[in-house]
């Protein structure tokens, strides 16, 4: 069985803990140092073993030193996407400009081989990632990624490039709601954890990700719900009143941002 894992935005390693004591080998790809050094200090043993693979660099389409923006109000929010920085600002937050290192994703995948699982949280360049699966013949099982919030053309897009690569069923998952996911057991992925997951981490994978699988249109129509929403009460809403935008919570009217979940088809 392929044991390997992807963890394309690490962050701080909320997710690739999850992994490796799941019974996975990870590569976690990081662009900010100060993340990739603390990750491989607290989980050491694993770095030396072999079983954690940490490359700190962003996604780019092209290697070299490119700028990357820190959010340093809400650490997730780190971007290489000047795009991205401009709505972090907006939305009252500061940034701090550094310099990193790039790389394409299609040479970390020719390096460390497709994985079992690819887990993709990288703030505006998740499509360069799956982009580059285009160019090998096998495919991750399972696949995720963060969903544009800008218009659902967007994730039409994105959910007609995963089809294109042999995906079949879809999952859509909310990011608020991750700190709520409890481990199946039996486990259906990997061993089981009695495990809680932080704010940042991306959650349950593969068949343990919660909710239906859908097929493409079933999960574009799910995705229409959560536009609206954005429409009414997201980052640029129509409705400013915050009672209102209490009472439309309340009737699980939510904003903040979800992940696509693919499920390799038979091939």
């Amino acid at each position: 069985m392929n044991d390997l894992i992807f963890d394309v935005g690490m962050y701080l390693g909320e997710d690739t803990e999850f992994y490796l004591k799941k019974g996975f080998r990870v590569v976690g790809v990081e662009a900010d140092p100060a993340n990739c050094a603390a990750v491989a200090q607290r989980l050491g043993d694993d770095v030396a073993s072999g079983r954690l693979i940490i490359v700190n660099a962003a996604v780019d389409k092209q290697p070299g030193r490119i700028p990357f923006y820190r959010n340093l109000d809400i650490a997730v929010w780190a971007t290489a996407e000047l795009d991205w920085v401009d709505r972090s600002i907006s939305l009252g937050t500061r940034v701090e400009r550094i310099e990193v290192d790039a790389v394409h994703m299609e040479r970390l995948l020719a390096a460390y081989g497709i994985p079992y699982y690819m887990k993709v949280d990288i703030e505006g360049r998740d499509m360069l990632c799956v982009e580059a699966l285009r160019n090998f013949r096998d495919q991750p099982k399972y696949l995720s990624s963060e969903s544009s919030k800008t218009a659902l053309a967007d994730v039409r897009t994105e959910i007609e490039l995963m089809t294109a690569l042999g995906y079949r069923d879809f999952k859509v998952v909310p990011q608020h709601a991750v700190s709520k996911q409890v481990p199946p057991n039996p486990s259906r992925e990997g061993r089981y954890l009695d495990w809680r997951f932080p704010f940042g981490a991306s959650g349950l994978f593969g068949e343990e990700a919660p909710g239906k699988w859908l097929d493409a249109e079933g999960a574009i129509r799910a995705y229409r719900p959560i536009f609206r929403a954005y429409r009414l009460v997201g980052d640029k809403p129509l409705i400013r009143s915050a009672r209102v935008r209490k009472w439309l919570k309340r009737l699980g009217l939510e904003t903040g941002w979800h992940d696509t979940h693919a499920r390799l088809g038979n091939t």
